[in-house]
């Protein structure tokens, strides 16, 4: 699975967020409203983003296989073809799956999680 540019993220974020399928124009509105991220980097404010980039966009995140499109709508909407933790999912198993020990990786892994989450892993393991 290939990794996001910033601003693939940010329309991920969007069409994840979201309830229902959106335009281009739509999303391009929303990204306009967005603040500077919380790291003080420039975030979209200020940016007059063209519907054809944010077309551009949705083109390459559909290609990636992360939107579909509806045709049948003129001006196509756009929707994620998962959720944000599906997403996430299987960028952990492909990371998984790259890694040679993959053992060392989830005692590594497991090492690192706090309290609470290694109670959520005991549980969804049927082990608590």
């Amino acid at each position: 699975m290939a990794s996001l540019g910033e601003l693939e993220r940010a329309v991920m974020d969007l069409l994840w967020a979201g309830q229902e399928a959106a335009t281009a124009n739509t999303l391009r509105d929303l990204l306009a409203r967005t603040t500077r991220p919380a790291d003080g980097t420039a975030g979209h404010e200020g940016k007059e983003l063209a519907v054809t980039t944010v077309l551009t966009v949705l083109s390459r995140l559909e290609r990636k296989g992360l939107v579909e499109r509806e045709r049948g709508t003129r001006p196509h909407r756009y929707q994620s073809v998962s959720s944000r933790e599906e997403h996430t999912a299987e960028l952990m198993h492909e990371v998984l799956g790259s890694a040679p020990d993959r053992d060392a990786v989830l005692a590594r892994f497991i090492g690192s999680v706090t309290d609470t989450e290694a109670e959520t892993l005991r549980k969804l393991l049927g082990l608590s």
